[in-house]
């Protein structure tokens, strides 16, 4: 009985706790705030203003678990704002966050207090998989997956993953995505290079959120251009932005240290410095650097890296004294640049720095593609830097990463949910992907599709588009034996019949492009002129009653080829090359599971793979030719395969699937033979 008295308590204590802290915010601003910036740049007001709010979607979010304590998340069970969940840590105990991740996470999807989320009215189920964030399990994550499917919900957001490709992940996603459950997925934070995004990020069919900034006071950006070169620079945390673009000498300043700077004359010049010290265990801190630099009078600070690679660096830390402020512009760069910066000193290299801001511009953290040679991540890029959302302990904080990108695609899902519930996978990612604004670079030029996708989340397009587009994407595969490639899109219209429509497409000038309109699809005709082979990018354009839908194509040329056909249960392949060629190395992928095949083969031979699955498969080939190696790919779709075959394929299904099926053929044999006796 005295437990049960202290139980009772407690919970009046945090309800009440709760409601003072709750009612102090409010006392500060009485109005209710987005989560800023991020949350009303993204165009929430739009469906605001019908009342579109989230209210019957459930969205399962896989993480650290969620502080339900918290006044803006506020309760768990049927009449709380987390409904239910499951922990996998603990499975004694509910999934109480205590990290933060999970909190920040479900706040930018559905916070409603002091700060609103992009859905405020939708609720959440809370799966603890991780204690700290950073050790995740494969399995737990899998395990998530299918308890989410369990407990019907309607998103699934997962910011957690691994930075490679995990079939145990990918295929729970799958089937998710088979049971009508959305899937959004981070796309990773091991930017800016290319190629570092792994899974769930990976996924071919979950929509994929990399990161941008979110608005103008956080979105400070840096160009750098040496002998009308342009570098990659990232402006250091605590520099301001410059009124206008800095222009001076480049001075190679050693490590930054007074020492170093006592002999050069560095007045009105751009100082270029190496990171860390040449001394063993001496704290050089950059707020060191840039006081030398500025007391040595010059006009801006480079920091190139000790080390391979890009890093951002903070002036303000707690090292840096209350007494400290930075004084003159301060940007890092990776050390192969700024070693080449340094190489081009002797002949007097002048220099432009110039910081200014971007809220359109892909986080240096965001992981970026390509995954594959034949599909397309990350998906999109939504506001993933300097968030304003909720953390443990009724808190707010400011939080960076793709993990905070991917909730705003998921609360953006939640509202297309809410106002056409009937909306299937495909047709809400066509709705959310096609419907994006474009991002530049410092320079003005748009990202890389590798970068950015088709571009940052627009809420208020996608919710008033009426046009669902599929593919979203699509990849094509020219060669010298192939310069005609034709392509179908489907059109669906939410409401009345089809209007005019209007089509362009953007690509390289080598490239024609025709289309025409045969009922519902979208027939289009790329034809490529001479013989510049390569990788290149396209966007086509589809205007449609004042919104503008925008699909990434990936383009291949190459010199050889590579010719699929089906007979039976089995894929054969053909080579060309315009130049002899004396081995061939092929590789099979199973586009709905991921499962890889590689075959062999000489120019005398016609090599083969047998086929248990119907499904599209993705057939990459390297073909050597005179001691050099060059690609070829080619696509099949797999629709004839009977079902004795399909029986075969296991692997794509779910490990607790198989034992339920193991367990019923093991059933089924015990009572045939029950029968006979």
């Amino acid at each position: 009985k005295f437990m049960k008295t202290l139980l009772i308590f407690s919970m009046i204590l945090v309800i009440l706790s709760s409601l003072i802290i709750s009612q102090s915010l409010q006392t500060e601003n009485e109005i209710k705030t987005f989560i800023q910036n991020s949350v009303p740049y993204v165009g929430t007001e739009i469906p605001r203003m019908d009342g579109i709010d989230g209210t019957g979607i459930k969205v399962a979010v896989i993480d650290t678990g969620v502080d339900f304590n918290h006044p803006d998340l506020f309760g768990w069970g049927s009449d709380g704002k987390v409904v239910g969940g499951y922990n996998f840590i603990q499975p004694d105990q509910l999934p109480l966050d205590k990290e933060g991740h999970g909190t920040k996470v479900a706040g930018i999807i559905a916070a409603d207090g002091h700060i609103v989320g992009v859905a405020p009215k939708a609720k959440i189920l809370a799966y603890k998989v991780s204690e700290d964030g950073e050790g995740v399990s494969s399995e737990l994550i899998a395990e998530a997956i299918q308890k989410a499917i369990e407990d019907k919900a309607d998103i699934i957001n997962i910011s957690l993953g691994v930075n490679k490709t995990n079939s145990k992940i990918d295929n729970a996603v799958n089937y998710a995505l088979d049971n009508g459950i959305f899937v959004v997925t981070a796309a990773g934070n091991d930017g800016p290079e290319l190629e570092t995004i792994g899974s769930p990020g990976r996924n071919f069919e979950s929509l994929t959120v990399g990161a941008t900034y979110n608005n103008m006071t956080s979105s400070l950006i840096a160009t750098l251009e040496v002998d009308e070169k342009q570098y990659t620079v990232i402006p250091m945390v605590g520099s301001s932005k410059t009124e206008e673009p800095i222009n001076g000498k480049i001075i190679f300043g050693g490590f930054g240290k007074n020492s170093d700077l006592k002999n050069l004359d560095v007045k009105n010049t751009i100082l270029i410095v190496e990171r860390g010290s040449d001394v063993k265990d001496e704290l050089l801190f950059f707020s060191i650097k840039e006081k030398n630099a500025a007391d040595a009078g010059a006009k801006g600070l480079i920091v190139f890296n000790n080390e391979p690679g890009i890093f951002l660096g903070e002036l303000i830390h707690e090292f840096s004294g209350s007494e400290y402020s930075p004084q003159i512009p301060v940007v890092s760069i990776d050390r192969e640049e700024g070693l080449e910066i340094i190489e081009k000193l002797e002949n007097n290299s002048s220099g432009i720095m110039h910081l200014f801001y971007n809220p359109d511009f892909i986080a240096h953290f965001s992981s970026r593609g390509p995954v594959s040679p034949f599909y397309m991540k990350p998906d999109m890029v939504a506001p993933g830097a300097y968030i304003n959302t909720t953390q443990i302990g009724s808190s707010y904080n400011f939080t960076s990463g793709t993990s905070f990108a991917a909730p705003h695609v998921s609360g953006a899902a939640a509202l297309l949910l809410e106002k056409n519930p009937e909306l299937e996978n495909h047709e809400l990612k066509s709705l959310l992907v096609t419907t994006t604004q474009p991002v530049s670079n410092a320079y003005g030029n748009e990202f890389s599709i590798h970068e950015s996708g088709s571009g940052r989340l627009d809420i208020a397009s996608a919710y008033n588009a009426k046009l669902i587009i599929n593919p979203t994407n699509f990849v094509i595969n020219f060669s010298s034996d192939n310069k005609v490639i034709e392509k179908e899109l489907k059109l669906k219209v939410i409401q009345n019949e089809l209007r005019k429509i209007d089509v362009n497409f953007e690509g390289p000038e080598f490239i024609e492009f025709k289309h025409e309109i045969n009922g519902n699809n979208l027939q289009v005709k790329f034809i490529i002129v001479g013989e510049k082979y390569g990788k290149y990018e396209g966007k086509m354009y589809i205007n449609h009653e004042k919104i503008r839908y925008t699909i990434p194509i990936i383009i291949h040329f190459t010199e050889g080829s590579i010719s699929t056909y089906q007979e039976n249960e089995k894929l054969f392949f053909e080579i060309n090359h315009p130049d002899e060629w004396s081995f061939t190395k092929i590789s099979i992928t199973n586009s709905k599971n991921g499962n890889s095949e590689t075959v062999t083969t000489t120019s005398e031979k016609t090599p083969s793979i047998e086929i248990y699955e119907n499904a599209e498969y993705w057939i990459e080939a390297k073909i050597m030719t005179n001691g050099s190696t060059t690609d070829a790919f080619d696509m099949v779709k797999v629709s004839s395969v009977s079902e004795k075959a399909e029986v075969l394929e296991l692997r794509n299904i779910p490990e607790k699937q198989i034992i339920i099926i193991i367990s019923i053929i093991i059933i089924i044999g015990i009572i045939g033979l029950l029968i006979r006796k």
